[in-house]
């Protein structure tokens, strides 16, 4: 995997859609209710766009009402990071991919059991690769 330091800025503009990189490497949010990711229902595994590091999986999404793809947990304790944002006149908790740096959402005290977490997440920062069907 990619490590924050293995791409010059120019490199992650070439790599990204314009929106990835506004997002991912820029700390943008995409618009409430424009990530198909919202409606995604199959089983696997959400992936950074950026990297392709994975960090969330299908067991952990749930319908959050917010317009942007939740989930309740990350895959591993260590598939993301976070840090402090007091940006806009808030605090919240940034959530960024451990392994590129990659800024993904935001993580918040209100989501369901078992965690009581929502990791708000952009849809343009990850990548859905579905189960693969073992028959």
């Amino acid at each position: 995997m990619a490590t924050k330091t293995d791409k010059t800025d120019a490199e992650w503009q070439a790599s990204l859609t314009p929106a990835q990189y506004q997002i991912l490497r820029q700390h943008a949010t995409e618009p409430r209710g424009s990530s198909p990711l919202n409606k995604e229902k199959r089983e696997g595994t959400f992936k950074c766009a950026g990297c392709g590091q994975p960090l969330f999986t299908s067991d952990t999404k749930y319908d959050s009402g917010t317009g942007w793809p939740s989930f309740y947990g990350p895959l591993s304790g260590d598939a993301v990071g976070e840090t402090v944002d007091r940006s806009y006149g808030m605090t919240r908790t940034e959530v960024h991919c451990a392994s590129c740096g990659g800024h993904l959402g935001h993580v918040f005290p209100d989501g369901p059991k078992p965690t009581g977490l929502r990791y708000c997440m952009n849809g343009a920062a990850l990548d859905f690769t579905p189960e693969k069907d073992n028959t």
